[in-house]
């Protein structure tokens, strides 16, 4: 009988444990009393902004990503740097984020609205799925809300944590495991390419230099390579393309179609060819019915990733900084 009890308080505890650390304390309606008019008034600004600059989509998306996988999904990426610290957004692999302006103002209408009520870190679970969904006027996936804010944002955090355009699929993987996501989420949350902009340099050695030889890299369609030498120069570190060459601007499943044609720009996207699972994976989500109902499942995962909750972590009157 008590090897029984203490098989099920492990379970228990176990149990509460997965739950803790994959954003058990979220839920839906959480500003429902505190703070009634809480989403609609992130999506009133947010689609007011998107309207005039269309890019703002993929940069709330990208920005929900590294902020996610660095200390978990806290707001830490939106803290400025001072005189003592230089803080994650100064980190050089988040140099091109912006947005940040519109989620100050999303935050200055909430303070005036329900002050010390919703975190900076819902704002931008909010903002980022509403950003993608101006498309459609219509929220293409659940977000969870109840996220606290960090009290701590160090750039050094940030490399050895962000994925890198240049990781091969092993990298990839445990990167993402590391996150308690899996290579199904690996699969699905690099469709997040499928809008926004890259510079040449994050690219240009599979075009140039890819082995250290001088050469190309031999799994990017030839053709779709030379466009790009047309383009970017071995050195540009200005330039910027569209991530997916047949739908830059709309946020649909054609990212996956240009993976399997080899035309996925990165090494990280041409990875995913390279292991079976996630291959196979791949062709599934060229359905865009079957993309667009896995993304908003896989972003729920990944925007649970070390949240805090409860009474940890504070409510930041200003996005930017620490109360």
């Amino acid at each position: 009988m008590k090897k029984i009890t203490s098989r099920v308080l492990v379970f228990v505890l176990m149990t509460a444990l997965v739950s803790v650390c994959m954003g058990g304390d979220l839920r839906k309606k959480f500003y429902e009393k505190s703070c009634p008019n809480a989403e609609t008034i992130v999506q009133s600004i947010v689609w007011k902004r998107v309207s005039i600059k269309p890019e703002l989509a993929a940069k709330f998306l990208r920005m929900q990503f590294h902020d996610c996988f660095v200390r978990g999904c806290d707001a830490s990426i939106l803290i400025n740097s001072t005189a003592g610290n230089t803080a994650e957004k100064d980190s050089g692999a988040n140099l091109s984020l912006a947005g940040y302006d519109v989620l100050e103002e999303i935050k200055s209408a909430l303070e005036s609205a329900c002050p010390s009520t919703v975190s900076c870190a819902d704002i931008l679970a909010l903002a980022s799925r509403d950003a993608v969904s101006f498309q459609f006027k219509t929220p293409l996936w659940e977000v969870l809300t109840g996220r606290r804010d960090g009290r701590v944002s160090l750039a050094s955090d940030v490399r050895g944590n962000l994925p890198s355009p240049f990781s091969n699929f092993s990298t990839l993987e445990s990167s993402f495991s590391k996150k308690g996501l899996t290579v199904h989420d690996l699969v699905v949350l690099s469709g997040g390419h499928t809008i926004g902009l890259a510079h040449c340099n994050t690219f240009s050695p599979r075009l140039y230099n890819f082995t250290g030889k001088g050469d190309q890299d031999p799994s990017l369609d030839s053709k779709y390579a030379a466009t790009l030498k047309g383009i970017c120069s071995p050195t540009d570190t200005n330039t910027t393309v569209e991530m997916d060459p047949q739908s830059g601007t709309n946020f649909d499943s054609s990212y996956f179609t240009s993976v399997t044609q080899n035309k996925g720009l990165f090494v990280s996207d041409a990875a995913l060819l390279t292991d079976r699972g996630a291959s196979n994976i791949v062709k599934e989500l060229t359905s865009q019915a079957k993309f667009f109902t896995e993304f908003g499942q896989s972003m729920k995962r990944m925007t649970a990733i070390g949240v805090l909750t409860g009474t940890t972590g504070e409510i930041r009157k200003a996005c930017g900084k620490i109360n």
